[in-house]
């Protein structure tokens, strides 16, 4: 299958989803479950029009070269520099083709044999979240687990957790605390300060990234509380309405970061275009969400192929067009922003 027909295959399973051709939240919004902004529903497609806002500025007077796409993070080296991020839930939020465990066998195989890494979710349910790293530990730790900011022991012990299964790093999506679900639910979450998260940190081995930044205090202070990586990330628009995009505080917050820890993005990422643009904004990497489940579904592991190989080809042909050999080379020159952003 191409990536077109694995797109329509993943309509008829699903059900909860409508699996559009271009995924920009606009014919689900303000729905919970699926992009779920709050509010207006803009969110979502806030993020992606951003990206679309950028362009490409192109220069091939340049020296020969091969194109290098593979990316490095904490010892570990992929293909691409992108991640299939967190969704948990899938049969409440999505649909009942797969069970959670089917889902995640499907993602985290398929995206290691991509070349690249999946993240995994975390909830209410701690049984997905065990099964999930039963999984990455299957796959020599070729994934991350994503915790939400419960309280000091629960997430302690939800890291320990994840340390045993060998993922070689281990994210926190702190902003999750504006998910209305777990607003109502028993085990809700709640927001860390600098010391709570400092305490939990500071005894963890394994690299920790936290997850729902949008300024440079938001960045300072994961800094300083430990993190080694944080990814700018409204939560698609899911937690908060009226925010900024997340393409237009990537360079302030990536400016401030540079050399002190990594930086990833998220929201409405879908081409090998965008990876290229939010990279030259100072991005390391870039985490993709809802695209990688609808291949998933589309066509399990297969789809998830066809997928890296298309987003591959993409940020290839950017980097080729515009003068860049190995991602180091992609740079804020190489882009033009549009006065909307």
């Amino acid at each position: 299958m191409n990536l077109n027909e694995v797109k329509q295959n993943a309509k008829n399973k699903l059900g909860k989803c409508y699996s559009c051709d271009i995924c920009d939240g606009r014919v689900c919004k303000n729905t919970i479950p699926g992009p779920g902004s709050k509010g207006s529903g803009k969110g979502a497609t806030k993020n992606y029009e951003a990206w679309k806002d950028i362009e490409l500025v192109m220069d091939t007077i340049v020296e020969k070269g091969q194109i290098d796409t593979s990316f490095e993070m904490f010892g570990k080296k992929f293909a691409l520099p992108v991640f299939a991020g967190p969704i948990a839930n899938v049969n409440d939020h999505y649909s009942d083709a797969y069970t959670e465990q089917e889902y995640y066998e499907i993602l985290v195989n398929g995206c290691k044999e991509a070349g690249i890494c999946a993240w995994t979710g975390d909830g209410v349910n701690d049984g997905y979240m065990k099964m999930a790293l039963d999984i990455i530990k299957s796959c020599d730790g070729i994934g991350i687990p994503t915790i939400k900011p419960w309280d000091h022991d629960k997430m302690l012990e939800k890291i320990k957790m994840a340390e045993s299964s060998g993922a070689f790093a281990i994210a926190s999506d702190v902003d999750s605390i504006g998910l209305p679900f777990l607003q109502t639910e028993d085990g809700m979450v709640n927001s860390l300060s600098v010391a709570e998260l400092s305490a939990i940190i500071k005894d963890v081995k394994t690299p920790i990234i936290i997850k729902g930044i949008m300024n440079v205090n938001g960045a300072k202070k994961a800094i300083e509380a430990g993190a080694k990586a944080i990814v700018v990330s409204n939560h698609g628009g899911r937690v908060l309405d009226e925010t900024p995009s997340t393409a237009s505080v990537l360079k302030e917050i990536a400016d401030y970061t540079k050399g002190k820890c990594l930086v990833l993005v998220d929201g409405g990422i879908r081409t090998g275009r965008d990876i290229f643009k939010a990279l030259a904004l100072g991005a390391d990497a870039v985490l993709i969400a809802r695209p990688f489940l609808q291949v998933a579904y589309g066509n399990e592991k297969e789809g998830i192929l066809t997928y890296v190989e298309e987003l591959k080809k993409e940020l290839r042909d950017a980097m080729l067009m515009c003068g860049a050999r190995k991602l180091s080379d992609i740079s804020f020159d190489m882009v033009r922003i549009n006065n909307k952003l």
